[in-house]
């Protein structure tokens, strides 16, 4: 089984997305994307329905004419802010909205952009600094923003509530160019995120994942407020809908830390991997498993003249199969390219490295197989 995931990339190519995933854990990333995330939803919506409340006052068909579009399609709160009163001015909810919501929206995009420095291993000196971070973290954050209050509308556009069935019957080549407008604003934003040089075509594969997968949780959502919210006590549908919410952000989130980990996968070339290698040590790596290990140790540099070295013994299952005398004196065994990586290299150097298309490891990592010395090569 093993052998057959890694000669068809079909099989192998999914595996090493779950199992690069799985190493840079990415359900913390993706649980801490939706608590800033949740944090700054509501308060966005507080702010929004106030300016709204202040522009639209007085004028009951205008605000029942904005409730049924892009606002309302909110997923699963959109048909809260629809009910009567759904949109009320406050200073109050001014001043409180906009202070919670930068608070959140500065998190939400310090945790993007730790996340896609973690699934791409930029070393730690290479990273913003905390200030450069949320200055980072704003334009990010205004960018996303102005891209999903355009695509919100092009995607209301599909509902015949909206605009009638003429619009409606057109749905499907709406919601295809949603996709790709959606694919093309995900790749900038993940390339805008990360702390290194990066093509921009290499985020596409990953933002269409992202964006197919949303076009699914958008339906998934309109099913949960059809077959739960609306079937719910005016009681349980206050809490239906916050715990449907956060579902609906773990998910978005997981969905983006995937997408992310796809790019990753393709670019750095880092499958197939060996299919035990993440329950057990008794396992013969794959070049892609010590290209994707040794860049987890090169991430925790701190500083540009810190040195890094990464090296790599025989496996277990090569010892069952030799005596043990014939290992002690050659621990550990180096490979070149996967070894010393960072030694005598300047800073440049190192730039120059990262910057190869199969990622900071690919050279040299085919020149040096598995092998213990004085055996002859397999």
């Amino acid at each position: 089984m093993d052998r057959a995931q890694q000669r068809v990339p079909v099989l192998g190519f999914p595996i090493a997305v779950i199992y690069k995933y799985s190493d840079d854990q990415g359900n913390y990333l993706a649980a801490i994307i939706t608590y800033y995330a949740f944090i700054a939803i509501f308060p966005l919506l507080l702010l929004a329905t106030s300016v709204l409340g202040f522009v639209l006052q007085g004028d009951l068909p205008l605000q029942e004419r904005v409730l049924d579009s892009a606002l309302g399609q909110f997923p699963i709160i959109g048909d809260q802010l629809g009910r009567p009163g759904g949109i009320k001015g406050s200073t109050s909810g001014v001043v409180v909205g906009f202070c919670v919501a930068l608070y959140g929206a500065l998190g939400l995009g310090t945790a993007v952009q730790n996340a896609l420095n973690v699934a791409w291993a930029v070393p730690r000196n290479k990273r913003p600094n905390p200030i450069l971070l949320r200055l980072r973290s704003l334009g990010l954050i205004f960018t996303v923003g102005f891209a999903l209050l355009s695509l919100s509308l092009i995607s209301a556009l599909s509902q015949a509530t909206v605009f009638g069935e003429r619009v409606a019957s057109y749905r499907w080549p709406i919601v295809v160019v949603t996709v790709v407008a959606t694919t093309l604003v995900l790749a900038l934003v993940m390339r805008m995120g990360l702390a290194r040089s990066h093509p921009l075509w290499g985020s596409v594969p990953g933002a269409f994942v992202i964006a197919v997968l949303w076009q699914t949780l958008q339906y998934v959502g309109t099913l949960y407020v059809t077959n739960v919210l609306a079937e719910t006590s005016e009681m349980n549908q206050t809490f239906a809908l916050v715990l449907g919410l956060i579902g609906v952000l773990w998910m978005a989130a997981a969905m983006a830390v995937i997408g992310i980990e796809v790019n990753v996968v393709a670019v750095r070339k880092l499958w197939p991997r060996a299919l035990l290698t993440a329950f057990t040590d008794r396992v013969r790596l794959t070049d892609a498993d010590r290209r994707a290990y040794t860049s987890y140790v090169r991430s925790q540099r701190h500083k540009s003249f810190q040195r890094v070295r990464v090296s790599y013994g025989p496996s277990p299952l090569d010892q069952d199969d030799r005596p043990d005398a014939e290992y002690e004196p050659t621990l550990p065994l180096e490979f070149p390219g996967l070894g010393d990586v960072d030694a005598g290299r300047s800073e440049r150097e190192l730039d120059a490295v990262d910057r190869q298309p199969g990622g900071e490891l690919e050279a040299g990592v085919d020149e040096a197989p598995d092998e213990v010395p004085g055996e002859p090569r397999r």
